[in-house]
């Protein structure tokens, strides 16, 4: 677990706590690491759960598979990105989607009990803790907004620029990477591979982008 400490110290839920705090806070939020393969399933849908998750190492995709197979992608988990939180309240339902690891990962567990609660040897960090929690909740919540900003656009094209234009200013760059290959890029924009491959083509001929699978460029 030792091993994940810088991990923990970037994220957004221990900043500001140092790495002799965080080594002693984690048996004190009783924190658990599970490892799994591409392909393994972290949540599954209908799940109840009661930990707050961390991503140490790999990608994890929330996704969602209707009755007949469609799936949407809704969001991406980098190491260092907590998720599951909206689930973890005593009415909060069970889980409403997938979480599938994309690459081999390791998550590291927390007892939201644990963390809300009072620490009995007085952890002066935990306060702290909390109120990250709170400020990673508001985080996760702007996502999802500019996630549905980008689902609201019309079109396809409208909704691949809303996109490169989001990863360019979240990377400052005018070249950039984005985390999906082309069908998951789809399944996030909820929108047909072949039309939207098309419509990528016509942006390159077009010279508004150009592309290397994964790798953009806004002209």
């Amino acid at each position: 677990m030792e091993k994940y400490i810088p991990i923990l110290k970037r994220t957004q839920i221990f900043a500001g706590v140092g790495d002799d705090e965080i080594e002693a806070m984690l048996l004190c939020l009783n924190a658990r690491i599970k490892t799994y393969k591409k392909g393994d399933y972290v949540f599954r849908q209908g799940e109840h759960i009661t930990d707050i998750t961390v991503l140490a190492e790999g990608n994890l995709h929330i996704q969602r598979d209707d009755y007949w197979g469609n799936r949407s992608i809704l969001g991406e988990i980098s190491p260092g990105e907590m998720f599951g939180e909206a689930y973890v309240s005593y009415d909060s339902g069970p889980m409403l989607n997938d979480v599938v690891a994309v690459a081999d990962s390791a998550v590291i567990f927390f007892d939201v009990k644990k963390i809300l609660s009072t620490c009995s040897s007085d952890c002066r960090f935990h306060s702290m803790v909390v109120q990250n929690l709170f400020f990673a909740i508001s985080e996760k919540n702007r996502k999802l907004v500019q996630k549905l900003s980008h689902m609201s656009k019309r079109t396809t094209r409208e909704k691949l620029i809303s996109y490169l234009s989001e990863q360019a200013k979240k990377q400052n760059s005018a070249s950039f990477t984005i985390p999906f290959n082309r069908q998951q890029l789809a399944d996030f924009l909820s929108v047909d591979r072949s039309a939207m491959s098309n419509e990528l083509c016509k942006m390159r001929n077009e010279g508004l982008i150009e592309f290397d699978k994964n790798q953009f460029r806004l002209i």
